[in-house]
């Protein structure tokens, strides 16, 4: 438990070092540009980058020590800041205001990839709580995992927004570079051993090799797991509006500083829901807590926008990040139950490679048809005209009826996958999933 709670503590310097750049870069790319079409692209990218380097990185997760995986992962995020930085100093401050501008995509780029090196961290850390903790405490455990992991998104609100006010992307790629290295050094000292990791007896250890077509085949054998990375996909391909206009939306309402402020208050739900969690747990079905959580985070985002408030915002945003952790710890408990260990990374890997591939598409989509379709029908279009007198006019009006429409849709799809056939196999699984579980006990204590 030592080990664990260094490795979330690292993890979580990693995560603000890493959520930091990326919000300074959303921030910063607004203020400069002015354009949502831009901050769309930038949400796209990050989730193309995610989607198509997930299986990678949890293959590379599953073949080698996992703390040379998170070691490795400083190393390379460091390296590509240090790029970023270098082409920001190097480069005239009127190359960076063009949205359209080959210096700023390039930019754009290269921090992106930095940010993304970090993935390896999150494909890794769960494979260790399967090592670490026993089995009837992982949903706990996972509810911390979560809650370091929110911690370190909402707290980077805070700091970017400053960073940016105060130094602009100079600023943010400085203090990455610092804390990447703290990062570094830290997890340098924290002792895991992973020479439990070997094979189960009676298993020979695989080759070191992605293997798509191996993992496709342990998750098709394991009844409505297919369904769960789908639902999740479907999720993720709503939420993507969210990492595309959410910002713009906040933006409308507060200054870049008062904005990164509030989402560090409202960064205490995470605090809270992630306490809750370690102490009560996940219930006895945590598929049944993943879809009702989610049919409470849709409900809200039909009416948190639905009139021109920031309180209205940050109420809503607020229970979003509450019951975030509960479904993410609720799909790591799932799969770290009816998957074999060795093969949990590159799970881990897929699941983040298909969720995230949906999210790229609503990300690219929804910027330009935000900004070129329904702000005009809601600025003085048939919208306005239909709508405008009780739900209000203008680019942010627009804005907000996208997120209200997202809402309705994402009730309509956790209600029926409530009443699926996938769902009731899957939960029958989880309930009866021994085997799995000695075989992972035998391989960590063979």
């Amino acid at each position: 438990m030592r080990a664990f709670y260094h490795l979330l503590g690292n993890n979580l310097i990693a995560n603000i070092t890493n959520f930091t750049v990326w919000f300074a870069l959303t921030f910063w790319v607004y203020i400069e540009t002015q354009s949502v079409f831009a901050t769309g692209m930038i949400a796209g990218v990050y989730l193309v980058f995610t989607s198509g380097f997930g299986f990678w990185l949890g293959s590379i997760v599953d073949h080698n020590p996992k703390k040379l995986a998170m070691l490795g992962s400083s190393v390379v995020s460091a390296g590509f800041y240090v790029l970023s930085l270098a082409l920001l100093l190097m480069s005239p401050e009127a190359a960076f205001a063009n949205p359209y501008g080959v210096h700023l995509w390039v930019f754009v780029l290269l921090v992106m990839l930095g940010v993304i090196a970090g993935n390896i961290r999150s494909i890794a850390l769960p494979t260790l709580v399967t090592v670490l903790i026993p089995e009837n405490r992982r949903d706990k455990a996972n509810g911390l995992v979560g809650m370091v992991t929110g911690i370190g998104f909402l707290t980077t609100s805070v700091i970017s927004g400053f960073l940016v006010a105060w130094g602009g992307m100079v600023a943010s790629l400085a203090f990455a570079l610092v804390f990447t290295f703290l990062a570094f050094a830290h997890l340098a000292f924290i002792h895991v051993d992973e020479r439990r990791l070997g094979a189960a007896p009676g298993h020979p250890a695989e080759p070191k090799r992605v293997d798509i077509r191996g993992t496709i085949a342990v998750i098709a054998g394991v009844p409505g797991l297919f369904a769960l990375i789908f639902f999740a996909t479907f999720n993720n391909f709503l939420g993507g509006i969210f990492m595309a206009l959410l910002d713009a939306y906040g933006l409308s309402l507060v200054s870049v500083q008062m904005w990164g402020l509030l989402f560090g208050v409202l960064s205490t739900a995470f605090i809270i829901s992630g306490i809750v969690i370690s102490k009560s747990g996940l219930g006895k079905n945590p598929l049944r807590t993943l879809l009702l959580v989610n049919l409470i985070t849709w409900s809200v985002c039909c009416v948190f926008t639905i009139q021109s408030s920031v309180w209205l915002l940050a109420g809503g945003c607020f229970i979003w990040m509450l019951l975030a952790p509960y479904a993410e710890a609720a799909e790591q408990t799932v799969l770290q139950k009816v998957v074999p260990l060795e093969r949990q990374g590159r799970v881990f890997g897929f699941a983040q490679s298909v969720e995230q591939a949906a999210s790229p598409l609503t990300a690219f989509l929804i910027g330009p048809l935000t900004q070129f379709v329904v702000i005009p029908f809601m600025t003085d279009g048939a919208g306005a005209d239909a709508i405008g007198g009780w739900f209000g006019t203008g680019p942010a009006r627009g804005i907000a009826l996208v997120f209200t429409l997202a809402g309705a849709i994402g009730v309509v799809v956790t209600i029926l996958a409530l009443r699926s056939p996938y769902y009731r196999r899957l939960s029958t699984v989880y309930a009866a999933g021994t085997a799995n579980e000695a075989r992972n006990a035998a391989t960590i204590h063979p």
